[in-house]
């Protein structure tokens, strides 16, 4: 790739109107402004909006998993034509790109994944992303779009990701927003309440989970609105919403792919003394464990956690889960090799 990539996402909120609907004007704006960004960088674009759009053409909508699963399948083709008529002003062609877990998860997938963008941008067309939430199972779901846009910045090794939301950026306890953040830490958390902006699945603690993981992996992070004539161009350069800064990070690709292979299939929860070998790069021993939680197999990518709940890292596992939870008194059972393991 050679321009930089940056994943812009549009949350439910910032782009619909107060009767739910999503909001032409503040689409137009965005179109414009992506436009002129994509002159300088290849862009996805990871949007909310396809429930929100699809949900009125249900009879007495109530907001199940599989209403929602129907308004998005609905939604899903208004939101994409609505994009292709405002960035077709701009000489821009948009691809709807509808994603599932197994695209990250699954190397050969992903790398496919990877090749079909790269060819998107080579001819000029911008990805519009959303959740394949038809055929999604509920076990292997996106926990929201802050999720499925920081699992693409990781694994396209993207320099920024940008989260809008109504919010404007993180608020302090007086209610004003928070410029610049250098780690997200309990200093950090504790501004966090669980209160959703809208009509969408996430929150500012879902968006600060994801922006801990993507600055740890080397990636900016802005959290922001949509305010003002350039607010994307703003949040990149940090003079609007608030900008979290990346670590530096010497990860290789594959390591990243690990990173952004699976969050929420399974947990594997371990001790005080596992937890410290794993920060000195030794493998993860089934005898460190406290508890593997989750349905995952064999060779798919889990969280790790200790104690305290602090994620910990990422690691493509050699056991299942069951396996695991029968193996934890024994010495010297490898639960992941050093190699497969990514650190947070």
């Amino acid at each position: 790739m050679s321009r930089e990539v940056i994943v812009i996402k549009l949350g439910t909120a910032v782009i619909t109107n107060s009767e739910g609907n999503v909001d032409t004007t503040i689409i137009k704006k965005v179109a414009a402004e992506i436009a002129r960004l994509n002159q300088q960088y290849d862009i996805v674009l990871v949007s909310s909006g396809a429930v929100g759009s699809g949900k009125k053409f249900l009879k007495d909508y109530k907001g199940s998993l599989l209403e929602r699963k129907a308004a998005a399948a609905v939604g899903n083709p208004i939101l994409i034509q609505m994009y292709h008529k405002y960035f077709q002003q701009h000489g821009i062609t948009v691809a709807q790109a509808l994603c599932e877990r197994v695209h990250f998860s699954n190397r050969a997938q992903f790398l496919q994944l990877r090749q079909t963008f790269t060819t998107f941008w080579e001819n000029n067309i911008l990805p519009v992303v959303n959740e394949n939430d038809l055929v999604s199972n509920v076990e292997i779901k996106f926990s929201d779009n802050d999720e499925l846009a920081t699992l693409i910045a990781i694994g396209f090794d993207a320099s920024s990701l940008v989260l809008c939301t109504s919010a404007g950026g993180l608020l302090d306890d007086k209610k004003q927003i928070i410029p610049r953040i250098e780690k997200v830490d309990a200093s950090v958390l504790k501004y966090v309440t669980t209160e959703k902006s809208g009509p969408g699945l996430g929150g500012m603690l879902s968006k600060l989970t994801f922006t801990r993981l993507a600055t740890s992996l080397g990636i900016n992070v802005m959290i922001c609105g949509l305010k003002g004539s350039e607010p994307l161009k703003a949040a990149l350069e940090g003079s609007q919403g608030s900008y979290f800064v990346a670590r530096k990070s010497n990860l290789r690709a594959r390591q990243k792919w690990l990173a952004s292979g699976s969050i929420t299939l399974g947990t594997i929860y371990v001790d005080k003394g596992a937890a410290k070998a794993l920060q000195n790069r030794k493998s993860l021993l089934t005898i460190g464990i406290e508890e593997a939680d989750g349905k995952f197999i064999a060779g798919e990518v889990i969280q790790l956690m200790d104690g305290e709940g602090t994620i910990l890292g990422v690691a493509k596992t050699r056991l299942d889960a069951t396996s695991i939870n029968q193996q934890r008194t024994e010495k010297n059972v490898i639960a992941a090799h050093a190699d497969d393991i990514v650190l947070f």
